[in-house]
């Protein structure tokens, strides 16, 4: 019977170095997938920058069982043609879309649903009906009510924005907290 040769036993300090560049190539290998999760493909729109928001929001739906999202946002375009990008915490892609005149795509899980209104893709996404029209003209420090919406921006030039639907249910909360305030 012959035996397998045995290696020679590694250093404990070799064994560290060589446990923390392979954790660091999976954590690179695990960033690299996660990133391609939902992305957007590339667009020849181009936008206005001062078309361009960011921030965060949190979004409450009293619907049975009650619904909660809190993610971080990007908003580009205009109502009529723009992108959202919602991430989680931790930077994950939670939701990105694109919209036109013709169509809404809903892009996630190297999947595209399309769409038609963007107010119909963000319903099925976040389980409320958020008015797109509306929320950039709350994002811009415009106070317009649509849908049953009605929108608070006493704290607007702070960047905080509230918003809430009461009427048709379900009760909707929207809090937004811009990254940069209004000038």
């Amino acid at each position: 019977m012959r035996c397998a040769p045995v290696a020679p036993a590694m250093p404990a300090g070799t064994r560290q170095a060589v446990g923390r560049r392979f954790g660091l190539v999976l954590l690179g290998a695990c960033v690299a997938l996660l990133s391609a999760c939902a992305q957007l493909p590339p667009t020849s729109a181009t936008h206005a920058p001062n078309a361009i928001w960011s921030g965060r929001l949190s979004l409450q739906v009293q619907s049975d069982p009650p619904q909660s999202l809190t993610a971080g946002f990007e908003l580009k375009g205009s109502p009529a043609s723009g992108e959202l990008v919602l991430n989680s915490p931790l930077g994950n892609t939670l939701l990105a879309a694109r919209w036109s005149p013709v169509e809404a795509v809903l892009y996630s899980s190297g999947q595209a649903r399309s769409f038609s209104p963007i107010d119909a893709l963000i319903e099925q996404s976040t389980g409320a009906a958020l008015p797109v029209a509306a929320l950039f003209d709350w994002v811009g420090g415009k106070a317009t009510s649509l849908n049953g919406w009605t929108a608070d921006l006493q704290k607007q030039a702070e960047g905080r924005i509230s918003a809430r639907r009461s009427s048709p249910l379900p009760q909707t909360e929207l809090r937004i907290v811009l990254d940069r305030p209004a000038p």
